[in-house]
């Protein structure tokens, strides 16, 4: 039970230093005269993530309390490949991170005329950060013991994932497209 408590406060306390992080950027972007665009699924998000831990946490705690977990000689231990996967997962988000500055947030901001990020870890796919954090949900339901919750949780946060990605491919490609130019310039133009 000591070490589920253990992982729960690491995980706890890293998203909250995140959440300090996101709204420190989010601040500056809107300074930067960032503009959110309507139609995000930031509020379901911020409801599904953190419940996600949650609900595995309290599934961690509940089986260390009536089941404790018993590692055999040659079987796996699901607790050092959570680690390994949760600590892989950290890696790829921080690099994100960093890759973006102070554009990471967790909420979606568009800097009209900021070229688009093809640098770090989205020089090889586009929603490297996303990846991450279902590796985040999938280590820490391995490292607590949370057979039945951490699964639940990957598919209900891939649901609303799902519909966060196709948003900001939307908002993305809507930024990269070439505008018409407005009846004033057109007027310029003759």
């Amino acid at each position: 039970m000591n070490v589920v408590a253990f992982v729960l406060a690491i995980v706890i306390g890293l998203l909250l230093a995140e959440t300090r992080v996101s709204a420190a950027h989010e601040r500056r972007l809107r300074e930067s005269h960032a503009v959110r665009p309507d139609g995000d699924v930031y509020r379901a998000l911020a409801l599904v993530y953190p419940a996600s831990f949650l609900v595995i946490g309290f599934e961690g705690l509940w089986r260390a309390a009536h089941a404790p977990a018993v590692t055999a000689p040659g079987h796996p231990s699901w607790l050092a490949a959570g680690v390994v996967l949760f600590a892989a997962s950290k890696a790829l988000k921080y690099w994100a991170i960093r890759t973006l500055g102070e554009r990471w947030s967790f909420r979606v901001y568009v800097q009209p005329g900021q070229p688009l990020v093809t640098t770090g870890p989205y020089r090889y796919v586009a929603h490297p950060n996303y990846i991450a954090v279902m590796g985040e949900i999938a280590g820490t339901a391995m490292m607590v013991g949370a057979v039945v919750a951490g699964p639940v949780a990957i598919v209900v946060f891939a649901i609303v994932l799902r519909a966060r990605i196709r948003f900001e491919n939307r908002v993305l490609a809507e930024s990269r497209a070439p505008r018409a130019p407005s009846p004033t310039a057109q007027g310029r133009q003759a």
